[in-house]
């Protein structure tokens, strides 16, 4: 068994503290006792033997305890989580099949009528790298920017930077990785070669007053170091934010993180970048995604990547499948309780028509048991 084939979890003493905000199904305010304590409850019981009244009190305890769990379990969530959706570049630049600009963009505007505010719209990289992304030009002019929503492009190089620039970009994004193997077989430069390279990057960013995003991969697993240590992502994340990035994507590139490798991950992350300025960016190869996500959550993060109908994928490591669905993050979040301002019913409509598009079932659990019940 390969390192990558074993949990990258820790011991249960070194996972953080966990709470869950605002759980619908045990709400605080329900006027009808547990049918258990129904009989027992009553303030006004005194009557029976010691052993009766001990058994009113103890059930009345856990009555008081059973309507009290939402606050005691759910205080440590945001209440408003912003999703970044990446469905767009990172969903479909592995698709071999050409994807036509004209769907791209109506994708996008799909996106943005469903309520969410930052959509990652392409990359300016290589045609021969990235054959799918050739069309970023077409795709970046064509889109109608509403005001309010945040549209970020990869810009790998300065002459990317250029180009993204000369398209009408607002918002660019650079990519670097936490393995030194994975930078240099997707990237081909080491990474320090790599951060060399965006610090001019970011640099020509900021004179043109453009934001930037940073993306950290691998953050928990490389396809061929196996398991990457903390310390090693906190570097670059530290790195890109001293940049200038204002916000630092954390990518489970082939998605073999567990709570308890995404905690010790973050712990190490957060020393040297705050917490309002990092986002978790999860692929569920091994259906772990939303789990990591919650305990991200717990542990402050209000910033998650997802990717529509769970496109995408890791081309660089076998059997790693596509980002968490965002429409089962905010099926997630808005059971919890927490704002997203996205109506998961108009984001299930963009994620039918890309999977109409390419020809294949939904990538959504949420979606697909949803279509189900309406049809």
């Amino acid at each position: 068994m390969s390192s990558l084939e074993e949990p990258l979890g820790l011991g249960v003493g070194d996972l953080p503290r966990l709470s869950v905000s605002r759980l619908g199904g045990f709400s605080s305010s329900s006027s009808s006792s547990p049918r258990g304590a129904a009989r027992y409850t009553g303030a006004s019981y005194n009557g029976g033997s010691p052993q009766c009244r001990r058994a009113a009190a103890d059930a009345s305890c856990a009555a008081a305890e059973l309507r009290d769990l939402p606050r005691k379990v759910m205080w440590d969530l945001p209440r408003f989580v912003k999703i970044v959706e990446v469905g767009p570049r990172d969903g479909l630049q592995n698709e071999k099949a050409s994807v036509p600009a004209s769907v791209k963009i109506h994708l996008i505007h799909k996106l943005v009528a469903a309520g969410l505010s930052a959509i990652e719209a392409t990359s300016f990289v290589s045609p021969k790298w990235v054959p799918q992304l050739a069309d970023a030009k077409e795709v970046l002019r064509g889109i109608q920017q509403a005001p309010g929503v945040r549209y970020p492009v990869l810009t790998p190089n300065l002459r990317g930077f250029e180009a993204a620039v000369a398209a009408g970009a607002r918002e660019i994004a650079v990519f670097a990785s936490a393995s030194e193997s994975f930078s240099r077989s997707n990237i081909n430069c080491t990474i320090e070669e790599s951060l060399a390279r965006y610090r001019g990057v970011t640099a020509a960013a900021k004179k043109h007053g453009l934001s930037i995003r940073g993306y950290v991969s691998c953050v928990i697993g490389c396809p061929v170091e196996g398991a990457i240590h903390p310390s090693k992502v906190a570097y670059v994340a530290k790195e890109l934010y001293n940049m200038g990035c204002s916000e630092i994507s954390l990518g489970d590139t082939i998605g073999v993180g567990t709570p308890g490798s995404v905690a010790a991950m973050l712990e190490a992350v957060m020393t040297f970048v705050p917490k309002d300025k990092i986002a978790v960016h999860f692929h569920d190869t091994y259906g772990q995604a939303l789990a990591n996500i919650l305990v991200s959550l717990q542990m402050g993060i209000n910033i998650v990547d997802s990717s529509v109908s769970g496109l995408g994928g890791c081309p660089y490591a076998k059997g790693a499948t596509g980002n968490v669905a965002s429409e089962d993050v905010v099926y997630m979040l808005h059971g919890l309780g927490i704002d997203t301002n996205v109506d998961l019913n108009k984001l299930m409509e963009a994620g039918d028509y890309i999977s109409n598009h390419l020809g294949r079932p939904l990538g959504s659990k949420t979606a697909t048991a949803l279509r189900k019940l309406t049809n």
